[in-house]
C-alpha cells in the first residue's frame, strides 16, 4: 500500500483520536477543577503562593488543549484536501464533481471537530481563571482583616 493510500485510510482515525483524547483530558481537568473550587478551604493556606499554585493546577493543560485543538483539526483538513487533490490527479481526466465536493466537505469536518474541542475548553479555562482571581482576592481580604 503506498503512502497516500495509508494517509487516506488512517488520517481521520489519527486526527479524531487525538481530538478525542484532548476532549477527554479537557473534561477530566474541568471536573477536577470544579470539585477543587467547591471543596478547598482557604484557612488551610498561610501563603498566597501555595494557594495560587493549588488554584491554578491543570490550567496550563486546559490552555494548551484549547489553543492547539484548532490546529489539530486544521491539520486534518489540510491532509483531507491533499488526499482529494491526489484523487483528482489519479483519476486521469475522469473528474467526478460529486466525489470532489464530498471529499472537500469531509475534509472540513476535522476543523469543525477541532473547534468543538477548543471553544468549550477555552470557556472552561476562562471560568477557572476567574475562580483563581476570586480565591486570591478573598485570601488577601482575609489576610488584611486579620
Amino acid at each position: 500500500m503506498e503512502f497516500m493510500e495509508l494517509i487516506k485510510e488512517y488520517m481521520d482515525y489519527a486526527i479524531f483520536g487525538i481530538l478525542g483524547l484532548m476532549s477527554v483530558l479537557s473534561l477530566t481537568f474541568a471536573f477536577e477543577r470544579l470539585i477543587f473550587y467547591k471543596t478547598y478551604n482557604m484557612e488551610d493556606y498561610t501563603n498566597e503562593n501555595e494557594l495560587e499554585n493549588d488554584l491554578t493546577k491543570n490550567l496550563t493543560a486546559l490552555s494548551i488543549i484549547g489553543s492547539n485543538a484548532p490546529y489539530i483539526g486544521l491539520l486534518g483538513t489540510v491532509v483531507g484536501v491533499m488526499v482529494t487533490f491526489y484523487d483528482m490527479g489519479a483519476s486521469k481526466g475522469a473528474l467526478d464533481t460529486d466525489s470532489i465536493l464530498i471529499g472537500l466537505s469531509l475534509a472540513l469536518k476535522a476543523t469543525a471537530a477541532g473547534l468543538l474541542v477548543a471553544i468549550p475548553t477555552l470557556m472552561i479555562y476562562t471560568m477557572c481563571l476567574r475562580q483563581v482571581d476570586v480565591g486570591i482576592a478573598k485570601f488577601k481580604a482575609n489576610k488584611n482583616a486579620s
